[in-house]
Order: C-alpha cells, then structure tokens, then sequence
C-alpha cells in the first residue's frame, strides 16, 4: 500500500479529533455533569390511586418542561417502573425546584383582552405621552371551530396600542382578575382576564386530526353546567367581542403560560366538541391533545421524597473518578512499555486521539441534548479503556508472532492487521452489542453505563483503522521500527526484508 494511501487516513482522524475539540473549546462547550458529580437533589415521586399509563407519561413531559422553565442545567426526568425520579444537578434554590416539581397546576382559560409582542424581543416606542405602539408578530393565529363547520378565517393582528386605562390598578394597569402573561412559543405577551374555566370542561379523550395536510385538535365537552355549559358561556362572550374579550381569543393556559389562544368562530357549542385548528406541527398538536386531555399533571404523587447530593461529595467522586481512570490508565500504559517496547508509543498516541473525540462528541451532546456525565458514565469511560487496549494487544500479538517466525515487521504489519481486524471488529461488535441491550432494557445509571461503554467503544473502532493501522503500516518501513527489540523480541536469522 502506498504511502499516501496510509496518510490520508490518519491526517483525516487527526484533523477531526483536533478540530472538534477546537471548535467545542472556543464555543465554549464543556462536558456537563450529573448529580453524583456536582451535588444537587433528587426527587423520587410515586403516584398513587388508578391512573393512565399514557398519563403517567404526560405527567413525565410537564415536569420536565417545569423543570426547564427554572434553568436547571442538564435536569435528569424519567420514569423508573411507575416511579418519577427527577434529577436536578447543581441547583441553587432546591426548595424553589421541588415546590414546582410538587405543583400540580391548572388548565384556565381566560379571554385574550389584548396582546403584543414580547418586549423582551423587541424595542418598544413610545408614540405619545401616556402611550406606546408595538406591532406584533405578524402571522395566522390558531382558529376555533365546531368540527362540523367550517374553519374561519384567521386573524391576523399587526399592531397594538396600549394606553392606560382609567379605574385600574395603578401600580399595575390591570383590572381585577386580570393577569399578563408570556406565550409559550409564538414570542407574544397576553393581557387575560380572569380564568371563566379550567380543563375540566372536557373529557379525557381528545385527539390529532389531519385534513388538507394540516393538524387540528378535536376535544370533547362534558355534559352539564361544569363542562359545555360553562365553555359556551366563555365562548359566547368572546364571540361577542365586547369589552372583557375584544380579540375574540380564548387564551388556554398552563403553569402560567399560554398554551394557545385561538379565536373562536362561532358562539355556541352544541355538539359537544371543540376543534381547534391552525398552523401546527404533529408535535405541537399532539402537546396540545394531551394538554386538553389531561390537563394539568394527570397522576397524583405521594409527598416527594428528596435526596440531597452536595456539591462537596460530588467533586470528591470526580476526583476519585479522574484518580482512579488516570492511575489506571497509566498502569497500562508502563505495562504495554514493558511488553512491548517503542510500538507500545501508538497507545498512547490511539488513547490519546480517542480522548479527544470523546470529549468533543460527550461536550456537544451536553450543549444540544442534554447529556450529563455521571459516575457510572465514567465508570463506562474507563472499562471501555480496557475494551481499546484489548484491540492494539490483538494486533500487537498477531506482529510478535510473525517477527518470532522470521517476518520483518514491514511485512508482517498488513497482514497482522487484515487478520487481527476481524478478532477486533468481532470483539467490540459484541461489547456494542451489549451496551445497547443494556441501555434499551435498563434505566437510571446502568443505562447511563451502557451509554458511555457503546459511545467508547465506537470511538475505538473508528480508532483502530483509522489511526492504529495506518500508523503502525508508516512506522513499520523506518528503520527504527525495522529492528532491534520493538516488539521485545528479536527476530530470527533467516529474516528477509522484502521490499
């Protein structure tokens, strides 16, 4: 094989291996940790009485999105059987975080009074003394309908005049039972009047609908004066338009965000159902559904259980972590020396490249998915070591064989490789193969383990062509490695170096 067939490789490894982690570096990113290795709480929560499964489910998604909310760093939120474990790393106000975790909330709807867009994303100006213009987000806004009619034409707003209005509070502007609230998604503020119903006005079986290409929500009303009754009443006014609701929008909110505020299209409800229809995606309508379905957190938890982790244990299993990978690796590392001798030197070079990648790839995911390292992921880490080491004593023991047989080691190098490779392509298939099942089947730190054991052992696959082989074919045709003890052994009188 040509020379330059064995640099393109390697130069290519070593030219992504240390871009990556320039880029990471100058951006910023660094691995986050998890709970066991920068302290925080853990909240166990068991729900108790009959639930949905599905509801549970849900329960998990407005946690988390709670969670978020409060700027917890790379927040842990999964189910463990029927349990809820919530795992917030780092957190600075841990009594803050476990009142929101514990809150149940409410589904509200309130009549939309007016809105603008966030001031926090645009300059606001003032037009006149006593007044200020905002033009808004332009756009369709979601619509409301019978799902037996047709769907009205969307309302677009432009711009809004805000003025201060006489008989308000004047610390605040509002009337009574009137609030100011931030959209989730759609970058506006709301000023709402008071909350006319909650979620209770529907049933638990809603749905996603798709017609012409686009996504509507269909929820079911309850019967009597606690579910249409009460919506048509809300419905009604807004239809009206008058002074409590000029928008015509009912505002759906939850954990003091609004939801969706669609325009109503019609003043009364008599079928018993309620679409709601505008420019979803699959996902946002399917948040929508279950927001309606199942209101506010649908499974009712015991009293939490909290487990405090200091942040003065958790810097001691990190260093304890970083002593025992390094000394570890190390022991190796004097070992191979011995054994092997100067080709012992592509090693630590291999562990080194893939360090790099691993730090590149584990930091990325930390900053775009919320990945964390904790201690088992180290001690997944660290195993994997031994997984990379098992590939270079293959390889290594197939070039001592054939050197003791009296092949030169220039010779010997492709050949040993083209045969170790299949042993390691079969050994880390296997190791792949049951990091995966382990993660698939497993929650909590096993799966973490199994995360970061399939993550490394990746790594040392592309490692070992892309790096070892090369490098071992280039240092095989010196004349350093073409002779003498590197191997720790010698080989016999009747070698021929062929060119």
């Amino acid at each position: 094989m040509s020379r330059r067939r064995l640099l393109f490789p390697l130069i290519s490894i070593l030219l992504v291996a240390s871009g990556a982690f320039v880029a990471n570096v100058l951006a910023g990113n660094t691995p986050s940790l998890g709970l066991d290795l920068q302290g925080g709480a853990s909240v166990t929560m068991k729900p108790v009485g009959t639930y949905d499964p599905e509801a549970l489910n849900v329960a998990v998604d407005i946690i988390r999105q709670r969670v978020d909310s409060i700027g917890v760093a790379e927040p842990e939120i999964q189910r463990q059987g029927d349990n809820v474990v919530v795992n917030l790393p780092g957190v600075k106000d841990q009594q803050e975080a476990l009142d929101l975790i514990g809150r149940t909330g409410a589904v509200e709807m309130r009549p939309v009074v007016n809105l603008a867009e966030n001031p926090d994303l645009t300059t606001t100006t003032s037009a006149a003394p006593g007044a200020t213009t905002t033009t808004t987000v332009k756009g369709a806004t979601t619509t409301l309908a019978p799902p037996a009619g047709g769907v009205g034409s969307s309302r677009t707003r432009a711009e809004t005049t805000t003025t201060t209005v006489p008989g308000t509070d004047p610390e605040t502007g509002l009337k009574p039972g009137q609030t100011v609230l931030p959209g989730r998604k759609d970058g506006l503020i709301y000023l709402l009047g008071p909350a006319e119903a909650t979620g209770e006005v529907f049933s638990n079986d809603a749905s996603v609908q798709v017609e012409a290409g686009s996504f509507s929500v269909v929820a079911n009303l309850r019967d009597g004066p606690a579910g249409e009754d009460q919506w048509n009443a809300l419905a009604r006014k807004c239809y009206d338009g008058g002074e409590e609701c000029p928008t015509k929008q009912i505002a759906i909110v939850l954990d003091g965000e609004v939801i969706s505020a669609p325009t109503v299209q019609t003043p009364s409800f008599d079928n018993g159902s309620v679409s709601i229809t505008g420019n979803f995606t699959r996902s946002e309508a399917d948040e929508l559904r279950k927001i309606l379905q199942f209101g506010a957190v649908p499974v009712q938890f015991e009293t939490p259980t909290v487990q405090t982790v200091s942040a003065t244990l958790g810097k001691d299993s990190l260093r304890a972590a970083i002593i025992s990978g390094i000394l570890g690796v190390l022991l190796v590392l004097l070992f191979l020396l011995f054994y092997y001798r100067l080709i012992a030197l592509v090693v630590v070079a291999g562990l080194g490249v893939s360090g790099l990648l691993l730090w590149s790839i584990i930091s990325w995911l930390s900053k775009t998915n919320g990945l964390a390292l904790t201690l088992s992921g180290a001690a997944g880490i660290i195993v994997s070591i031994g997984v990379t080491v098992d590939s270079y004593v293959v390889f290594f023991e197939k070039l001592k064989d054939d050197v003791q047989a009296g092949r030169t080691l220039r010779n010997s190098a492709s050949r040993g490789f083209e045969s170790a490779w299949r042993t390691i392509l079969i050994a880390d298939t296997a190791s792949l193969i049951g990091a995966i099942v382990l993660w698939w089947l497993t929650v909590g730190s096993v799966r973490g383990f199994a995360f970061f054991l399939g993550l490394s052992t990746l790594s040392d696959i592309v490692v070992s062509y892309f790096f070892t082989r090369p490098t071992v074919l280039l240092l095989s045709r010196t004349r350093l490695f073409s002779r003498g003890r590197v191997l720790g052994v010698r080989g016999t009188q009747s070698s021929v170096e062929v060119a």
